[in-house]
């Protein structure tokens, strides 16, 4: 390579480590922007041709928030102006996969992240990785409509092969719970979920789990995710340093690994050796940070209008979380992919839609269809809902308290 472009480099400049929290997308952005400017200054532009280069700032955007990087500096720049662009419908590509995903409104950080990001990655997991590329370039619109329609395809079957593999890697943490990390491997299973299922069996123990994906040559590829105050990647580095992993790297909150499936136990061994006093420091000190609380009556539109004001929300700059109540379930039903989804009472007269995503089947959601008639507070996050093209305020449900 005629140069390694990293901020994260040990070697490089202060300045430039700065940008460390960068995404790839935006270190290949500034890379553009510097080679730009080394064309202008050799006069590669006299004749008026230079490139806008803001007007890639959508594909910046998604990029980033996609890598669930921290909204931070020039992470949240890049978003803020990014979503500005994006709103001007000027890539096809974006233009087609925004239509295909049924957004009726212009587009807010938050669907990157659960929208647009997962349709276009999807290719790369269960199909054909050159299909993402092929959509953001293309500048024909009935090509581009063609392959958002494919990419949408895919990512139906990507949610149901990530759903199989769910169930299968929590029927096996039984085995996992007297361990502080749990890994959990299996053979057959698919390994382009590998990382967001690890992200949903996280989210259920509470504590940092590896899924590991078994390949027919014997060897595994795994995918970790930790909780705050337990570094799972410097474990993971320090476990290669063992001999333990082919290979493996990663940051404080994910990583992954590839080892030989002979090793999978040592490796759980060692990690949970390393990482069990942190992992019980960091459950001990769990709680559930709240910013605000809230008078049902004040649950509405305005109040999202005014929370946005400090967006966008995303990684390390998450929208605010707000305690509500009391309420009382007016109706209660499962809905979609084991989400519970409530209208809800407030005492004051009130009204208002709250909906508790993929805890159907979890103590949260048992509660919540067992909460008619009882008075109760809601811990969650205000955000906008335009189903059916009628916009009104829903509480994202993060947790409930009887009154």
């Amino acid at each position: 390579a005629l140069a390694l472009v990293n901020p994260n480099r040990l070697d490089e400049a202060a300045e430039a480590a700065v940008h460390g929290h960068l995404a790839a997308v935006g270190v290949a952005f500034l890379l553009v922007v510097a080679l730009n400017r080394l064309l202008r200054q050799r006069g590669r532009f006299s004749s008026g041709d230079e490139p806008k280069l803001t007007e890639l700032l959508d594909l910046v955007a998604l990029g980033t928030v996609a890598d669930v990087v921290p909204l931070t500096g020039l992470n949240r720049a890049f978003v803020t102006q990014g979503l500005k662009v994006m709103r001007q419908r000027r890539n096809i590509g974006l233009t087609a996969l925004v239509d295909v995903a049924g957004l009726s409104r212009p587009p807010v950080a938050r669907d990157l992240g659960f929208a647009l990001g997962p349709r276009v990655n999807a290719g790369g997991r269960v199909g054909k990785s050159d299909l993402g590329v092929r959509l953001l370039t293309s500048d024909d619109p009935a090509e581009a409509m063609q392959i958002a329609q494919e990419l949408d395809r895919l990512n139906g079957e990507r949610r149901s092969i990530e759903a199989e593999v769910t169930e299968a890697a929590l029927a096996l943490t039984d085995r996992e719970s007297n361990m502080a990390v749990a890994i959990v491997a299996g053979k057959g299973w698919h390994p382009g979920v590998i990382g967001i299922v690890a992200s949903r069996v996280k989210d259920r123990l509470h504590r940092p789990v590896i899924i590991i994906a078994i390949q027919d040559d014997g060897t595994a590829k795994g995918s970790g995710r930790s909780m705050p105050g337990v570094d799972l990647g410097a474990a993971v580095l320090a476990a290669k340093d063992a001999g333990l992993l082919i290979a493996g790297g990663g940051h404080a909150m994910a990583a992954g690994v590839t080892l030989m499936e002979d090793r999978i136990d040592a490796l759980s061994l060692f990690l949970n050796d390393r990482l069990s006093g942190a992992v019980d420091t960091a459950s001990t000190g769990r709680a559930l940070d709240c910013d605000a609380a809230v008078a049902p009556r004040a649950v509405n539109l305005h109040l999202v209008e005014t929370l946005d004001v400090a967006g966008p929300y995303g990684q390390g700059w998450s929208a605010p979380r707000v305690v509500s109540g009391p309420w009382t379930a007016v109706d209660c039903r499962i809905v979609g992919e084991h989400h519970v989804k409530l209208v809800l009472a407030g005492a004051d007269g009130a009204r208002c839609k709250a909906i508790a995503f993929r805890h159907a089947d979890t103590a949260l959601g048992a509660a919540l269809v067992g909460a008619r008639g009882r008075s109760f507070y809601i811990a969650g996050r205000v955000k906008r809902d335009d189903w059916k093209g009628e916009p009104s305020a829903e509480i994202e449900v993060d947790d409930i308290a009887f009154a």
